[in-house]
């Protein structure tokens, strides 16, 4: 009997799901060797691990959803392209984020410094009322003007770990600094957030009461 197209797409997809459930196993090392042996099914791999984790570093660096995107997609392009200059492949995620801070720094200066940023939204199939919508967006606006009065460093570690839930050995091997003082960056960052939302409320309710 011939296999009809179905039979074919099905064939196809149980293929592609056991080639992403072997290399989700794999280290970074076995897949940054891997790539560099042609193995397509593993890049795609690490573009899956990183990819969240370089959109954020990005979004630290250009303080705009649609540069971190272009500068996140840009870096993995590159990363691929000089996957063979990558002298410690068990270090490829600190490699790879020093791609995307470079590149993003590049973007900010073809593009030049913006004053407005939009942090991405949820999709949702139901509409919010007006006042929450307004709430919404009173609430993103204060966490992103205090976020860019972080220096960059602390910017990137407080949305490393709190955004993408890593750990402070991982922040620390990942930006090559001491797990000390990645901890120390975390607490005046947070510290200054909360210093800084709270400010920003009270500026607003201050603005709010009539005169």
């Amino acid at each position: 009997m011939r296999a009809g197209p179905t039979g074919l797409a099905l064939n196809t997809n149980q293929c592609n799901r056991v080639y992403m459930t072997k290399h989700e196993g794999m280290s970074d090392r076995e897949l940054v060797l891997a790539t560099r042996s042609g193995d397509e099914h593993a890049f795609s791999a690490l573009v899956r691990r990183y990819m969240r984790s370089a959109y954020v570093v990005a979004y630290s660096v250009t303080n705009r959803h649609e540069d971190a995107e272009d500068a996140a997609q840009e870096s993995l392009l590159v990363a691929l392209k000089r996957i063979d200059e990558c002298r410690d492949p068990e270090k490829f995620g600190g490699w790879l984020m020093t791609i995307v801070r470079n590149r993003s720094r590049n973007l900010l200066r073809r593009e030049g410094l913006r004053e407005t940023s939009q942090v991405p939204e949820t999709a949702s199939s139901d509409l919010p009322r007006p006042d929450r919508v307004l709430e919404v967006t009173e609430l993103r606006g204060a966490l992103r003007e205090a976020l860019e009065t972080l220096p960059p460093v602390q910017r990137e570690i407080v949305l490393l770990h709190d955004l993408e839930g890593w750990k402070h050995r991982e922040i620390a091997e990942r930006l090559e600094i001491p797990s000390g003082t990645v901890r120390s960056h975390l607490h005046f960052a947070r510290k200054s957030l909360r210093t800084l939302l709270g400010d920003l409320n009270t500026a607003r309710k201050d603005e709010s009461v009539p005169v």
